[in-house]
């Protein structure tokens, strides 16, 4: 039994362990995008407990795990603070549950739960599982060098309630990353709308006129594109467009910009990218879209799609938006070309136009 001294340093060590989680819960509670909510809780964590090494372990496929990833790709944030596992992985670990667990022994068998670039010198871990809408959805870790920081004898109150604490934070941003998401992107295929596509083509088209950098934009749709709607309805014709889209994205690089313009119309912006490249790469989306049909009641179906393109070095205008209009002139002239000398598909000077 404790005495009165030990239970009264045990009081002593709780109230300050609860302020401090209050001072980090007031951090945390008011930021709305994802970046600024794991950089300020991990390092709270660190500064107010000087602990070592802290992460977030999400699982897999989840709507959150899905806008934390993109918006860690877009910002370059925890790069080794993430853990990606599967639902599978982690219950078999974890389980169900919600109390945090604490482990100071056989750790190794936690290792798919630790970020691969974390140093591997941990002795004790707590596991707190974290929730969205009721369902869990990964964890907030916290590891040491040292066995007795974690041990499965601990009280783990104050973790699950700053674990509570913060999956109410991630379930307000992950709803705000929601309504950004669907402000700034198409619903259906997730590349930039017209008016995120024009802002940022603005801003590429001031930054290479002022450095002296190339920049191509290219204007393309797909053909006849109609028909796979009236013969195969509107269902098949979003899964093409979905499927396009995703084509587009695994061909092109981080750094290009991709927008659905409208309906089966994309344009792609693309930075430091000659007229030449451009062609060369919308030819392999081309071959790739032709070799890649999707399947509708076990009937393939094939897409080509048609581009035009322009770029600063052989552009006249002004402005971003003529540059933009420029491109959609080159598709055009392709489209009456194609129609009027069937089979030039794939013999136009890649210089010129799609």
């Amino acid at each position: 039994m404790l005495t009165f001294r030990e239970l009264y340093q045990l009081f002593k060590d709780n109230e300050v362990k609860s302020r401090k989680f209050s001072r980090i819960e007031t951090k945390i509670l008011n930021i709305l995008n994802f970046k600024d909510l794991f950089e300020t809780l991990l390092t709270e964590i660190s500064q107010e407990f000087a602990v070592p090494f802290i992460w977030i372990t999400l699982i897999d496929g989840t709507d959150t795990s899905r806008l934390l990833l993109k918006a860690a790709h877009s910002s370059g944030f925890l790069p080794d603070r993430l853990r990606m596992v599967s639902r599978s992985q982690f219950h078999g670990l974890i389980g169900t549950g919600t109390t945090p667990t604490l482990i100071n022994e056989e750790i190794s068998s936690y290792r798919c739960l630790v970020p691969e670039g974390a140093p591997w010198m941990i002795r004790s871990m707590s596991i707190a599982p974290i929730t969205l809408d009721g369902e869990i959805i990964g964890s907030l870790s916290q590891g040491d060098q040292n066995p007795e920081r974690f041990t499965p004898d601990m009280d783990p109150i104050l973790l699950e309630e700053l674990a509570l604490k913060f999956s109410l934070c991630l379930s307000n941003v992950t709803a705000h990353e929601k309504l950004r998401l669907l402000a700034f992107h198409d619903p259906l295929t997730e590349l930039l709308n017209r008016r995120a596509m024009e802002h940022a083509l603005e801003q590429e088209f001031n930054r290479s006129r002022r450095y002296k950098r190339e920049l191509t934009v290219v204007f393309a749709d797909l053909d006849k594109f109609k028909a796979v709607n009236d013969q195969f309805g509107h269902d098949a014709g979003d899964q093409m467009l979905m499927h396009v889209a995703d084509l587009i994205r695994s061909l092109t690089r981080e750094s290009d910009i991709l927008c659905r313009f409208a309906g089966d119309e994309f344009v792609l912006v693309l930075p430091e990218t000659t007229q030449k490249m451009a062609s060369s790469m919308m030819l392999r989306i081309q071959k790739q879209l032709l070799a890649t049909p999707i399947y509708v009641d076990a009937t393939p179906i094939s897409q080509e799609i048609s581009f035009g393109m322009a770029s600063l070095s052989t552009f006249q205008g002004k402005s971003w938006a003529e540059l933009l209009k420029e491109a959609d002139k080159a598709l055009y002239i392709h489209k009456n070309r194609r129609a009027t000398h069937p089979g030039t598909y794939h013999n136009e000077p890649p210089d010129i136009v799609g």
